[in-house]
């Protein structure tokens, strides 16, 4: 009996001090709340900024585009500066999806090589000139194109001068976000596959592609949004049709859909500024579908291999 009562006063002595030091050591101080008060008021307000930001662009931008969003704008081709919309629809469709099926095997490819055998100087040089690529102002890439393929190469405004100039800007993109896609896949599934007897081919294609397909396909349909939006490098390269696409790849220009919010907003007609306002919401509800979607195939991607927490 005198061990267990000494026992169980050691055990209530410990309590207590345990009690005195977790009250003492963590009493936060009065400077500290103030700054914590304070940092979560600017989170919020900066929220509720970003959210009105939002919500005044998309409200703006369907109220004008209103009166606009009948079937004629998705039947009817545009006819000067009136009409429909039906043959920027299909360039934009054209663009984006060629500029993507050329972009994202090459994109793939270098960020697969910048993951797993990037360490060196030849990795570092890439990262840098991926880098540098970023930081070039579009219409500078749109004029180059200009240079190389409409005059030099005779291709005149074309789709596949407009695809080849949306494919250099999409695929410093696709590349980075393929390299963190794969980086963040851990060590030691990489270690089981070759344990295994896995070839680094095998490793790659049947191990960590499939792992990293989520963040990869976020990615790609990031890719295809950001060319959804271009205008500078396509003025130089693609043109301006107020036709279809009759199928030709070269000596024929195309329409799309930011060419008319660049151009019918300065016409001094009512008409010309729905259509303007028209095609700027479905570029922006265009947009906002792919994110959605991107991030929906990230997530469900991550709680399959249960590593989503959200």
């Amino acid at each position: 009996m005198d061990g267990e009562g000494a026992l169980m006063a050691i055990r209530a002595i410990e309590r207590n001090v345990s009690v005195r030091t977790s009250t003492k050591g963590f009493k936060v101080s009065l400077s500290r709340r103030v700054m914590t008060a304070f940092a979560w008021m600017f989170v919020v307000f900066s929220f509720l900024f970003v959210a009105a930001m939002f919500i005044s662009i998309i409200g703006d931008v369907l109220i004008h585009a209103w009166p606009a969003l009948t079937p004629k704008l998705l039947t009817d081709i545009t006819n000067g500066i009136g009409g429909g919309l039906k043959n920027a629809i299909e360039g934009t469709m054209v663009m984006s999806v060629g500029a993507l099926l050329l972009a994202a095997p090459i994109g793939i490819a270098a960020g697969i090589y910048l993951s797993e055998h990037g360490h060196g100087g030849a990795g570092k040089m890439l990262r840098f000139l991926s880098d540098v690529l970023v930081g070039i102002p579009s219409i500078v890439l749109g004029y180059v194109g200009y240079i190389t393929m409409v005059i030099y190469l005779g291709w005149q405004f074309s789709v596949a001068a407009g695809i080849i100039t949306l494919t250099v800007m999409l695929l410093p993109y696709i590349a980075r976000s393929t390299e963190l896609a794969m980086a963040n896949i851990p060590l030691a599934v990489r270690e089981a596959g070759y344990g295994l007897g896995a070839g680094e081919g095998r490793v790659v294609l049947h191990i960590l592609l499939p792992g990293a397909a989520p963040a990869i396909m976020t990615g790609l349909f990031y890719a295809v949004a950001l060319s959804m939006g271009e205008t500078a490098p396509l003025l130089y390269t693609a043109g301006w049709s107020n036709y279809m696409w009759n199928g030709r790849f070269t000596k024929e220009p195309i329409g799309y859909l930011t060419y008319v919010v660049w151009t019918f907003i300065n016409e001094p007609f009512a008409e010309s500024h729905m259509l303007a306002f028209a095609a700027a919401f479905l570029i922006t509800a265009g947009v906002l579908i792919l994110i959605l979607v991107g991030r929906w195939l990230l997530v469900r991607g991550q709680r399959r291999m249960g590593v989503y927490q959200g």
